[in-house]
């Protein structure tokens, strides 16, 4: 079956704001689930059409860019950010601990946020696939643009060179939660970002290898719409979802 998703691009949007908006959406796809077993229904089964408090939990993607942030991964270490409150304070930079996995990382201009709130149930239940499909689908986007990306054994995110040692560096980083197959958090992929706000922390408390975003590695500033465009393509297509 063909997981259905309804596509939204929030535009700007405050992290906490957007944060809530997850987990509103989070809660009501669990919930939604919750009473459909409660009916007997089987995850995939549409149900009685004449009971709309059992339709089938509708999936989404959320697409932001977030003012400047950092938040912090449930699994994560205070230490990893490194600039102090005062000069957080001083660049408008905001600062949450929250409930996905991985360590420290920036949003802010520049950068594309995707966060999938999928019930995995309409698409396979397998958290690992999921994490690679995601990567995969950045590798693919930075491939569109000439940069070679890929994966680095024991290490998060996509890099580009991954192959180069040390020299290696972070293009897009990733943290999710899971529960009941309902996916939420995602991917930041660094586009047209300043990377001097990446200097306030240890990026994923990976201290010996640097970042990057696409247009460094490309040498010119990037239409980040069309960039999105790609990245939504190639996820649709590793997904198999169909957009609504």
């Amino acid at each position: 079956m063909t997981g259905r998703v309804h596509i939204e691009d929030l535009g700007m949007r405050d992290y906490k704001e957007t944060w809530d908006l997850q987990e509103s959406i989070f809660q009501d796809i669990v919930q939604r689930k919750i009473a459909r077993r409660n009916a007997g229904l089987a995850p995939k089964d549409p149900g009685p059409a004449d009971a709309p408090d059992l339709d089938m939990p509708q999936s989404r993607m959320l697409w932001v860019e977030h003012p400047h942030v950092l938040t912090l991964g449930k699994s994560g270490e205070a230490a990893n950010v490194v600039a102090s409150q005062e000069e957080l304070a001083r660049l408008g930079v905001q600062y949450y601990p929250i409930n996905r996995g991985g360590d420290i990382t920036y949003h802010g201009p520049g950068q594309i946020v995707g966060y999938p709130i999928l019930d995995l149930d309409q698409f396979f239940t397998d958290i690992h696939k999921y994490l690679r499909l995601l990567e995969e689908a950045v590798i693919r986007t930075c491939r569109d643009h000439g940069v070679t990306a890929g994966r680095i054994e024991g290490l998060t995110g996509v890099w580009v060179d991954p192959a180069s040692g040390k020299s290696a560096r972070k293009i897009c980083a990733f943290g999710v939660k899971c529960s009941r197959w309902v996916t939420m958090h995602g991917l930041a992929f660094n586009v047209n970002t300043d990377l001097a706000f990446f200097d306030l922390i240890v990026p994923c408390g990976i201290a010996d290898r640097g970042v990057t975003s696409l247009s460094q590695e490309v040498g010119q500033p990037l239409d980040q719409h069309e960039v999105r465009i790609q990245l939504q393509g190639h996820l649709a297509e590793l997904l198999e979802w169909q957009e609504v």
